[in-house]
């Protein structure tokens, strides 16, 4: 069982010592040696060698993959997954004191707001019963395969914080994103894209890349985005005119002076940069043809939604999620917003779910069609819920604040429980009465259903070693089958 803490990098030095300034050749040599298209998923051969190189997790994973959709802005809770009579009843009321005292507005500045209930009408869905709104059709759809969080909890009332602490576990900048983590403990199991790839459509996330970013590790385990038109990564095209043999010669000689380099130096961002050009190299065939969704079938398309298959959307990233995991990408995330709605609630809400539903339930089912969902883990959310109490004039242009203390996420595949609904909230939907989890709680169960534990995953940087979950979190053990 491999360890993942500082005693590591020692044995990198002590090998790249050795066998430094053949690696980049040999690597080079056989990569070039190789057919330009891409070939069929294959476990990277586990060495020191290649930061990628696929790992042994901690124990037995349900999970091999992850696939995590980012709802940007805060999705309402209370207008998709958690309905409220009592709310609904005292509708225009102001908020009762008792619910007021240890609420945290970000925008709302009145001494005592008043109480907005749901326009939208809910039913019970599925085998299991859950509650979801008629704004989600086809969420409602799938329900028996989703476990439905509605008590989850996060320490920061602004968006760029916030998202921050869901996909780096802290609320400040610096730190590895989740998808850093999990490459820097699995590796990946694809030879010719990335570990961790990003996916964006819609608004983009406050606090930008960090949120993707490798922070202190090695940055061959940060996220790489794919751009949502034109080249799908710049600069990954040779220029006009620079043949295939101008370019072996340029990274061969590149990739020996990077090898001299890591020989004198120990660093291990050199042995980053070597396994960069490689995967540029074989991502110059690969990325085009996972992007192509030519040989995609009608059908298929129709489910997701895509309508132009060049066009940037919501429910043609679903669909690339789809063929990432399936070419061996460890971490996908896709970003879309804008959820915020602290004003037109009645139309910017329909719109965010006419564009998400479809795929979103799309990609659940063709995961599970193709035997994917089993070991592939989906995770749907954002970084904060909607409050109870209504935000501007009680007209078309009303909205709702944002709420920390109790929102809805779901997961799906992967070792999840299947067809439940965890937590319940108060009558008026601002607080959890059973069952609160906070952020670094469903990062320890990301971890956990990979196989990793998320106490023992560590980086050393400054002094002192750092994981995910800072000092705290715990697995939902009422998550996992």
């Amino acid at each position: 069982m491999r360890q993942f803490d500082s005693s590591l990098e020692t044995t990198r030095r002590q090998f790249f010592g050795r066998c430094a300034l053949n690696l980049a050749p040999v690597a080079l040599a056989s990569l070039l040696g190789q057919n330009a298209t891409a070939s069929p998923v294959a476990p990277a051969t586990a060495d020191d060698a290649n930061p990628l190189a696929s790992k042994l997790p901690h124990f037995a994973a349900k999970a091999k993959r992850v696939i995590f959709l980012h709802m940007i802005g805060g999705p309402s809770q209370l207008d998709l997954f958690d309905p409220k009579a009592e709310l609904n009843k005292r509708d225009g009321q102001p908020i009762p004191e008792s619910f007021l005292r240890g609420t945290k507005f970000a925008q709302i500045q009145e001494k005592q707001p008043r109480l907005m209930g749901s326009p939208w009408k809910f039913a019970k869905h599925g085998e299991c019963g859950a509650d979801v709104s008629e704004l989600l059709p086809h969420t409602a759809g799938i329900v028996d395969h989703l476990s439905i969080v509605k008590t989850f909890k996060a320490d920061d009332i602004n968006h760029a914080f916030a998202e921050l602490q869901l996909n780096t576990g802290w609320r400040q900048f610096g730190r590895p994103s989740m998808g850093s983590w999990i490459s820097y403990g699995l590796g990946s199991e694809s030879r010719d894209l990335p570990a961790f790839t990003v996916l964006p459509s819609g608004m983009r996330p406050r606090s930008k890349s960090a949120n993707y970013g490798n922070g202190f590790l090695p940055s061959a385990f940060q996220g790489v985005p794919l751009r949502p038109s034109g080249e799908p990564i710049l600069n990954l095209s040779n220029p006009e005119g620079f043949t295939s043999e101008r370019q072996r010669r340029t990274i061969e000689t590149v990739n020996r002076l990077n090898a001299s380099r890591l020989e004198a130096t120990g660093d291990g961002e050199i042995a980053a940069r070597i396994a960069a050009y490689e995967m540029a190299f074989r991502m110059q065939s690969s990325a085009p043809e996972m992007l192509n969704l030519a040989d995609e079938s009608a059908q298929t398309l129709q489910m997701y939604g895509v309508g132009d298959v060049a066009q940037p959307s919501f429910a043609r990233n679903c669909l690339l999620a789809r063929r990432l995991v399936e070419r061996g990408v460890r971490f996908v995330q896709l970003f879309h917003g804008d959820w915020d709605h602290h004003s037109n609630l009645a139309s910017g809400l329909p719109s965010q779910c006419k564009q998400t539903d479809q795929p979103s339930a799309a990609l659940i089912k063709d995961l599970a069609a193709r035997g994917l969902l089993e070991d592939t883990l989906v995770v749907w959310g954002g970084e904060f819920g909607r409050t109870s109490v209504a935000q501007g004039a009680r007209d078309a242009s009303v909205g709702r604040d944002h709420n920390i203390d109790a929102f809805t996420m779901w997961l799906a595949g992967g070792g999840i429980k299947s067809g439940q609904t965890l937590g319940s909230t108060d009558e008026l939907g601002c607080f959890a009465t059973a069952d609160s989890f906070h952020i670094h709680d469903l990062q320890a169960t990301v971890l956990h259903l990979l196989g990793l534990d998320h106490k023992r995953l560590t980086y050393r940087f400054q002094g002192r070693d750092f994981r995910l979950t800072d000092v705290y979190g715990n697995v939902i053990d009422k998550l996992l089958a």
